[in-house]
């Protein structure tokens, strides 16, 4: 799972847009607790939802022209402009060039050769994010992908994560972590669009979950509070109960009541 080593290659800091953040802030309250700290001008108003005095995610006002309501994961890099050079090399391209953050850090924003978008960060004084591994955080990341091979091809090259296959009923799952971790330090999956009827029809892209106490009550919540149910609670062994959720501005986002640690992998 994830963990605050932030090694090369590794999720750092996950951050979503809408073009109005008023629309979804009592929304994450409900769900996870977040309050949505404004941010200053100096930071172009970027946003951060805190979980006490500690930082879950980030957000932005963003037009709807100029981009969708969406969550974006970024991926710690010690260089963002050789990372930018080596996501073109592997078939991708650059979304926005590299520019550097006060001196927080400096970040680049890219596709993968499928049009997924993510980000690079190379740390400053920012790390990453606080909440990881908890309720209220960022827990899992998994990749949808119309081509797993080609996916897990271009993230070597970019990345060098390196891949771990897990058998289920039916088939398997291609899961992922930093080149200098260990399988300890699993972060996400790569799945095939076309096997998951809640994705078929969608555009590639990196879907973040957040932990929780209750998926069911999650569910109900997003309900209440105006989000979409996109999938209903599933519960997988050794995994836990996950669903799949959207806010009221249209971010697509899930959400995972882990097993107990002595059921988990099992």
């Amino acid at each position: 799972m994830l963990n605050n080593r932030f090694v090369t290659g590794a999720p750092v800091w996950v951050d979503m847009c809408a073009p109005d953040l008023g629309s979804v802030r009592n929304f994450y309250r409900s769900l996870f607790g977040w309050e949505l700290r404004q941010g200053a001008e100096d930071v172009g108003g970027y946003s951060q939802y805190q979980l006490g005095d500690r930082t879950a995610a980030g957000a932005m006002a963003i037009p709807a022209e100029e981009a969708p309501p969406s969550w974006t994961l970024y991926f710690r890099t010690p260089e963002v402009d050789a990372t930018v050079k080596a996501v073109e090399q592997a078939g991708g391209r650059t979304l926005f060039e590299a520019v550097d953050i006060l001196d927080l850090g400096r970040m680049a924003g890219a596709v993968d050769s499928a049009d997924a978008s993510f980000a690079v960060w190379q740390q400053g004084e920012l790390k990453g994010l606080d909440v990881l591994n908890e309720p209220g955080g960022l827990v899992w990341a998994e990749l949808y992908t119309p081509d797993v091979p080609a996916a897990v091809a271009f993230y070597e090259a970019v990345f060098g994560w390196q891949t771990t296959e897990a058998s289920f009923p039916g088939g398997s799952y291609t899961m992922v972590h930093p080149a200098d971790g260990t399988a300890d330090d699993m972060f996400g999956g790569v799945a095939p669009l076309a096997t998951d009827p809640t994705e078929a029809g969608s555009e590639a892209y990196w879907l973040p979950y957040f932990q929780v106490t209750d998926c069911d009550d999650m569910v109900a919540k997003a309900r209440e509070s105006g989000g979409t149910v996109r999938m209903d609670t599933v519960e997988m062994e050794g995994v836990g109960r996950f669903a799949k959720l959207a806010d009221p501005a249209g971010a697509r986002f899930a959400v995972l009541q882990p097993s107990p640690p002595g059921e988990q992998g099992q």
